[in-house]
């Protein structure tokens, strides 16, 4: 829902979403332009010391959301058809992002290198432009090869992307030329991730360095790579 249209409950409800985002560390300053907005009023929960996840809890889960858009071979992709009942990673960027971009993709390249393959090959990875202008299909695909030619690429319409970014709580922002002349898109850098039942039931943020204390800021390829199998084998994380 967009935000014109948000009530005063909702407006409460985005607040502790925020704080929530921010004691998990899950909003940073990055050079996307990282946005510091949650667009979705739903509570989200940060993860619990019993929960079975290392990545944020999300209570309730995401739906997935409703998204058709063009993928890099000039095909109309429709998320929810083509994702049900796979696990599935989504993420909102551009291929010019500085850092946390190809930071959260490398994060997953690398903890999808640690599944067996027959658990690989149940995991989709679809990144969704927020520079559509610049993320023609040929440098989406481009990028994406770099990093795993089975990566899934999606541009089209920017107010199309980003009402679907809001369905997952994800804030972008048209992009901007500053007085350098570099473009700066600002973006949310969450990952949702998907089960196979098709709720979103944990999400992760970017990692960047150490916190004050000594502790990681944000989630590691280690975070991923530990969530993965239980995403793909729910009946695990009940257990």
């Amino acid at each position: 829902m967009s935000n014109a249209t948000q009530s005063p409950v909702r407006g409460r409800r985005t607040g502790l979403r925020l704080a929530a985002l921010v004691a998990a560390g899950l909003l940073l300053a990055t050079g996307c332009g990282d946005s510091d907005k949650s667009d979705n009023g739903s509570p989200v929960k940060v993860r619990e010391a019993n929960s079975k996840y290392k990545g944020i809890a999300v209570d309730p889960p995401w739906s997935k959301p409703e998204l058709t858009l063009t993928d890099t071979s000039g095909q109309p992709y429709d998320f929810r058809a083509k994702t049900a009942g796979r696990t599935t990673l989504l993420y909102f960027g551009y291929t010019h992002c500085p850092d946390a971009c190809p930071t959260v993709m490398g994060d997953i390249v690398r903890a999808l290198g640690k599944l067996p393959a027959p658990d690989r090959a149940t995991v989709d990875v679809v990144f969704v432009t927020t520079d559509p202008e610049r993320d023609t299909q040929a440098a989406l695909r481009e990028w994406l090869d770099s990093l795993d030619k089975s990566f899934v690429g999606l541009t089209g319409p920017f107010d199309k992307i980003q009402a679907a970014a809001r369905q997952v709580g994800v804030s972008i922002e048209p992009p901007t030329t500053g007085p350098d002349g570099k473009v700066v898109s600002t973006h949310g850098t969450q990952v949702i991730a998907f089960a196979p039942d098709n709720e979103g039931p944990v999400m992760y943020s970017a990692s960047s360095g150490l916190l004050p204390d000594g502790t990681p800021n944000g989630n590691s390829s280690d975070d991923f790579a530990h969530d993965l199998p239980l995403l793909i084998h729910p009946e695990d994380a009940k257990k």
